[in-house]
């Protein structure tokens, strides 16, 4: 799929329609989701969705192949989620969709509903920096590499935090356990 991403931007970039809508119909989904994933809003995330639209119809000719497509897409789309938690000046509380996050625990048990918030409110209360990692990594399913270069940081530095937030979110063992 990404040498067909790339052939698609190549095309978009020269002013090809049908190429660019093709690429948002392959990549909308992933683009609304990290964006719902990260200000907990579908109102909000349809908003910024469309605005990474716009954002991508700009862009796409900066894209230069280094990274990954879809890497270089989502650090659009985090950039974006980070601009409007700015300019609402308050972290869009975490909702809905935020049940992917239970690759952390054990898998389902018929207490899906119950996990899914258990797992929403623990993710919710870790550091921005953690909460962001966690979104990115195990959330969009990216690779330690592919998070830390649209973090800016080091690929260790993701492994550390996601060892982190696992430690933070493990449920605490009651003494004689």
């Amino acid at each position: 799929m990404e040498g067909d991403d790339r052939d698609l931007v190549r095309a978009a970039a020269a002013g090809d329609r049908d190429a660019f809508a093709a690429l948002l119909r392959r990549h909308y989904d992933r683009i609304h989701g990290l964006a719902w994933q990260m200000i907990g809003s579908r109102a909000d995330a349809d908003d910024i969705a469309q605005d990474v639209c716009s954002i991508l119809a700009e862009r796409l000719g900066d894209f230069r192949g280094e990274a990954k497509f879809t890497t270089w897409l989502c650090s659009i789309v985090f950039n974006a989620c980070r601009d409007f938690r700015r300019k609402h000046s308050a972290f869009a509380r975490f909702a809905g969709k935020l049940s992917v996050m239970a690759g952390l625990t054990r898998g389902p048990d018929g207490r899906d509903l119950y996990d899914s918030f258990w797992i929403e409110s623990a993710v919710a209360r870790l550091k921005p920096d953690l909460r962001d990692t966690v979104i990115l990594v195990a959330g969009q399913q990216l690779t330690h590499g592919e998070a830390a270069q649209i973090l800016g940081i080091a690929e260790a530095t993701v492994s550390w935090r996601m060892h982190e937030a696992r430690r933070q979110i493990a449920p605490k063992s009651a003494p004689g356990d």
